[in-house]
């Protein structure tokens, strides 16, 4: 077994990549990406790994609290905020390479699955989504939250939230909802659901009687998840709100859905406008554009354009005065909760200002995700 901010491990068959820095609830750092990368580009070509799982480490106990699993926060985001204000090109090779792995996970050639606890949400989103089976627990909190830190939703949220039924996709993007399992099984962004006690058992089975071949590996894993499917699931939170979703998020420009819900006199209504309104008014209207023109690209594009887009965060404005930076500031560094978002509010939002974030950067033969295919 590796130690480090990774563990490996291969059990009967299944590569265990375990997510190891549980104080930060497994946020993914720089070294974190490159070790992920060399491990699956390894285990592609290992005859021994039929199959790969990825999973969050265990949370140290606190005093009078019981320990706590999480799948992954999401990217380091004190790490982006430093090499913002220093102006760091690491910030560059994080965002490259985070992308490439995601899309190595979305295309890789071996069975990958996602065990789904606790906090999933941005960059792990984007370690989960492109797995063939995620594996909900009954303590998953799923979100894409980035336009609260004057982000976008990256990592190929794009493409995964464009997918979703309706405008749910513009929905879970501008607002950032929590999801718990019900609502990620409903929209389509978890495959089944399991008690997490499931994978000890799983794991302890297949030590004892390893699988020979991917097809025996994955029945013997589903057959599993079968036995160990939670009892029951929570009411929807989400899907039960469908048509109002689809009517204020169906509307063209981010001001037309602000309007649009502020007509809406009913309390769920009341819920979404309170969490946009602490969110960044320019990046929620890129982030419609994002989705929406995500809908008709394929994978390998969708990286590439947000891997533009997400260089533009750093560069349009710099330093402190980048909203990423700002977004960030606001809620890990200083944390005042108190963003200064340039422009403060949504109708001041013009279409200039979105489209800048899609302008290229690059000539199409030097894009740093040129290489990438679907």
């Amino acid at each position: 077994m590796m130690q480090g901010v990774i563990l490996t491990e291969i059990i009967g068959g299944l590569g265990v990549i375990t997510l190891n820095r549980p104080k930060a609830l497994n946020a993914l750092s720089l070294e974190m990406v490159r070790e992920l990368t060399v491990v699956l580009r390894g285990w592609a070509q290992d005859s021994r790994v039929l199959g790969v799982l990825i999973h969050g480490a265990a949370r140290p106990a606190e005093a009078g609290k019981h320990p706590s699993t999480h799948f992954c926060a999401g990217g380091d985001i004190r790490f982006m905020y430093d090499a913002g204000m220093r102006g760091d090109p690491a910030v560059e090779d994080f965002f490259t390479e985070e992308y490439a792995l995601d899309h190595l996970i979305h295309v890789y050639p071996k069975p990958t699955m996602a065990w789904m606890e606790g906090v999933t949400m941005g960059g792990g989103m984007g370690l989960a989504q492109g797995c063939q089976l995620r594996v909900a627990t009954e303590s998953l909190r799923m979100a894409m939250p980035e336009t609260r830190i004057g982000l976008f939703p990256d990592v190929g949220g794009g493409y995964f939230l464009s997918r979703c039924t309706g405008s749910v996709g513009e929905y879970l993007g501008i607002v950032g909802p929590h999801l718990h399992v019900t609502d990620a099984l409903t929209l389509g962004l978890a495959d089944t659901h399991a008690h997490s006690d499931a994978l000890p058992t799983m794991l302890d089975a297949l030590r004892q009687q390893p699988a020979h071949t991917a097809e025996a590996l994955i029945a013997r894993v589903r057959a599993h998840l079968d036995v160990c499917a939670l009892a029951s699931l929570p009411d929807a939170t989400v899907t039960s709100h469908l048509d109002q979703i689809n009517r204020h998020f169906s509307h063209h420009t981010l001001p037309d859905i602000w309007r649009s819900l502020l007509a809406d006199d009913s309390t769920w209504a009341a819920q979404v406008r309170a969490q946009m309104s602490g969110h960044s008014p320019l990046m929620m209207s890129v982030t419609l554009e994002q989705i929406r023109r995500a809908r008709c690209m394929p994978l390998a594009e969708v990286f590439r354009m947000e891997r533009t887009m997400v260089r533009h965060c750093f560069q349009l404005r710099t330093g402190a005065a980048s909203e990423t930076v700002e977004g960030v500031r606001a809620l890990v560094v200083d944390k005042d909760h108190e963003p200064k978002w340039q422009p403060p509010m949504i109708e001041v939002v013009t279409p200039e200002m979105v489209e800048a974030f899609f302008d290229q950067v690059w000539p199409t033969y030097a894009h740093p995700l040129r290489d990438l295919v679907d």
